[in-house]
């Protein structure tokens, strides 16, 4: 049987004598202003109607002020018992409680203090909390309760509030600026029977009516390059992607991915796009492109730097992979330098270039803190990429590297059917061998790609990545609603 507090066992006896005066769960409760739009009326504007959840109460003996809350802001109201009668005010200082929804009519003026505030006439009750919010000079500072009661954070936490809204505000931007540029917003399936798209470990489940194992979407790529084989020529898709990985601070399994795929472009265009784009939203969300990120100011309005792998590497490790072109070669000298890689996976069974890119995430990738384009990939690295006309070993690829961090991946696709079939034919192979991030052999793919593809370059962004990197925040689940953790026993 479940044991309460005293402090909830107090709220529920509350419950009981509210509803003998009224629901204490109503349908509805109609509005006229958001608290934020109240907070900014004139004074003597009549008629306002807010709700919100109380979030702070001063109660007093004939007045008392009360803070609402809602994920846009807050606005105060005072209750005074000439204005709506003896009972209604002994209602509200005997039943009523800080983390209960209230409904309020009256008057905006602004108080001796400087502060918005409407004077109510008349106020509604609109739901009991049987459970009290966390004190409020201390509020919710446990990283984990945060990410597992994630609405406490929302309720309690100025900055969680804000994060989300520039999140949102920053998909919106995003949305609103590939649309003008002509692109349109399509949909692929979440579920499929093969995991294509990128290099990673799926997560599995069985489709029951089907009777067949089922793939969680790794990444939308192969479907959304379909319809382009279909006539679209400008698409995208914010795309919910499950990869069955370790968890860091960066990465988690399920997160949102953008991906964006136009016809007769090549990756030339689309960094230009993907700056362009990133600076145009960047400006309108945060008002400037100066980013004050951690104890750096990172300067967005400058031309992006472009830097090939093979130069990154030796700068930043003096290995070159032109010397180093097979995994054998690589491996030793690695092992003889005594690096160490940051890995889960088997070196002795990874290909050569997810080698290459463990390295590259170990020895270069942190200390990239301006806008970079990172260019020139190895093609073992980029099975999905069209191979550079005047040298097939690397690909026509780009990687934007932003604080460290890696905020978008992009190339000029491979569109030719029969050199596809050989490199997934070769990533089948390392999976045999025990590469559980290589692709599988994909044949309806194939066969799309066979009716016909036109020139086509492609991008993707990891929008929790980004959002991470330009508000500073240590773990990627800061910049997800409600992750994924392992239950409580309770």
């Amino acid at each position: 049987m479940r044991q309460f507090s005293e402090q909830e066992l107090v709220r529920r006896e509350k419950l009981k004598e509210i509803s003998k005066v009224c629901n204490p769960y109503p349908e509805r409760y109609e509005v006229t202003h958001s608290l934020k739009e109240a907070s900014t009326l004139p004074d003597e504007t009549k008629g306002v109607r807010v709700a919100g959840r109380i979030v702070f109460m001063r109660k007093m003996g004939k007045l008392s002020f009360v803070r609402l809350r809602d994920i846009e802001g807050d606005l105060q109201i005072s209750i005074k018992i000439d204005l709506v009668g003896e009972e209604k005010y002994q209602f509200f200082k005997t039943l009523v409680d800080v983390g209960d929804f209230l409904g309020a009519e009256g008057e905006i003026f602004t108080t001796h203090t400087g502060e918005k505030t409407l004077r109510v006439s008349s106020f509604e009750f609109l739901g009991k909390a049987l459970k009290p919010l966390p004190e409020k000079f201390h509020g919710v500072t446990d990283p984990e309760l945060c990410y597992r009661e994630r609405y406490l954070d929302l309720i309690m936490n100025e900055e969680t509030r804000k994060r989300f809204l520039m999140k949102y505000e920053f998909i919106k931007e995003i949305r609103r600026y590939l649309e003008d540029k002509g692109y349109i917003e399509i949909e692929t399936p979440v579920l499929s029977n093969k995991a294509s798209g990128a290099l990673a470990k799926p997560f599995i489940a069985h489709h029951n009516a089907l009777d067949m194992d089922v793939y969680l979407r790794i990444a939308p790529e192969t479907y959304l390059k379909r319809a382009i084989v279909g006539g679209f020529t400008k698409v995208f898709e914010f795309a919910r992607c499950f990869r069955n990985e370790g968890i860091d601070s960066t990465h988690l399994q399920d997160f949102t991915m953008l991906e964006g795929y136009g016809a007769y472009l090549n990756y030339q265009d689309n960094m230009k796009l993907m700056e362009d784009m990133l600076k145009t939203v960047i400006q309108k969300v945060f008002g400037s492109l100066q980013v004050k990120i951690g104890d750096k100011t990172i300067d967005f309005s400058k031309k992006w730097e472009q830097v090939s792998f093979r130069d990154v590497l030796l700068k930043y490790v003096d290995i070159d992979i032109l010397e180093f072109n097979d995994k054998e070669k690589l491996l030793n000298e690695i092992k003889r330098r005594g690096i160490t890689l940051d890995t889960d996976a088997d070196l002795d069974t990874i290909g050569y270039g997810n080698l290459i890119d463990v390295l590259y995430k170990k020895v270069a990738r942190p200390y990239m803190i301006e806008p970079v384009f990172l260019t020139e990939h190895p093609i073992a690295l980029s099975p999905l990429a069209r191979a550079n006309d005047e040298n097939k070993e690397i690909t026509d690829r780009f990687q934007l590297v932003i604080n460290g961090a890696e905020i978008i991946n992009g190339y000029s696709e491979l569109v030719d059917p029969q050199e596809q079939e050989r490199r997934l034919e070769e990533q089948a192979r390392l999976k045999s061998d025990g590469d559980e991030e290589a692709m599988m052999m994909d044949m309806d793919y194939i066969e799309a790609m066979e009716v016909g593809m036109p020139p086509i370059s492609g991008w993707g962004i990891g929008i929790d990545r980004v959002v991470q990197v330009l508000t500073d925040t240590p773990n990627i689940k800061d910049n997800v609603l409600f992750p994924l953790m392992r239950p409580e026993d309770k």
